[in-house]
């Protein structure tokens, strides 16, 4: 029996309808209304379980309009089930807007739990899952995703990312810049038939998403960072160098790289390059 008045946000399948709780099933059934992102999207997932429930759209570029119709309904007494066309509204979809205006005006709001890609992925990946820190989508614009990877280079916790497929080697290959070689995991086409876990270096993805576009959203899953203080000798570090260009790398990238991995700076491992191509001419900064 639902209560009046309440909002109930629903989880939905991920990819494989089956995945979809009984209790949400019954939820869709029973309320007066369903807020759906896509109600194109939505509606095959209605009509394979034989659902009619009346549903109007909620999505990005609605969500403040629809969210004080929505509370004004709330108010009046009807049940209304909140759902994105995959997982659980609000997170990297639209809800937070009702739900916290819910909050404000003391309207009760359930949550429903089911599938969740991030979650999914992560331990997919074999990742460690005691600690981790979800992100979403990073900007689109380089220098935005950018700004935004910087300050997680050196999080000691499993770091869980959403991209879409024609995004990916781009989002990879500003990963490179502040991650390097550190292991990593893209995760795509969720419990569907063709799911596959891609593992490797950020490096090894990018080459090899850059030979194969990737179909589907896709998770990607970062291991922790953990300090590596090898202090090699500087024809370690020119070596090092010139296989990170090899792989893709600009000299700048190569460089930021491998002076983190060894614990020093940059300006040394520039030095160590113009030593080298002064003394043989093979390496060139």
């Amino acid at each position: 029996m639902l209560a009046k008045g309440t909002l109930y946000v629903c989880a939905t399948p991920i990819g494989n309808l089956g995945d979809i709780t009984l209790r949400v099933l019954d939820t869709l059934r029973e309320v007066d209304l369903i807020a759906a992102e896509d109600t194109r999207h939505s509606r095959k997932l209605l009509q394979h379980y034989q659902i009619t429930t009346h549903m109007i759209s909620y999505h990005e570029h609605n969500e403040k309009k629809k969210s004080l119709e929505l509370v004004e309904k709330l108010k009046s007494g009807l049940t209304i089930a909140l759902i994105s066309d995959a997982g659980l509204p609000g997170i990297s979809d639209p809800g937070n807007e009702v739900i916290r205006l819910c909050f404000d005006e003391a309207i009760p709001v359930d949550v429903l739990p089911g599938p969740n890609a991030a979650l999914t992925a992560l331990v997919l990946s074999g990742m460690p899952a005691e600690h981790f820190s979800f992100h979403g989508f990073l900007p689109i614009t380089t220098g935005a995703r950018k700004r935004s990877l910087e300050p997680l280079a050196n999080l000691p916790q499993t770091q869980i990312f959403y991209e879409a497929p024609h995004r990916l080697v781009a989002t990879l290959q500003g990963m490179a810049e502040y991650f390097g070689e550190r292991e990593a995991a893209v995760v795509r086409e969720l419990t569907k038939l063709h799911q596959q876990v891609h593992r490797g270096t950020v490096l090894e993805l990018i080459k090899e998403f850059g030979q194969t576009t990737p179909r589907g959203e896709c998770c990607i899953i970062l291991a922790p960072y953990v300090p590596v203080k090898l202090l090699g000798s500087p024809k370690e570090w020119c070596s090092e160098v010139q296989e990170r260009i090899d792989q893709g790398l600009s000299k700048m990238d190569a460089m930021k790289d491998v002076a983190k991995r060894h614990g020093v700076k940059k300006q040394q491992i520039y030095q160590a390059l113009l030593d080298a191509q002064a003394k043989d001419g093979q390496v060139s900064p």
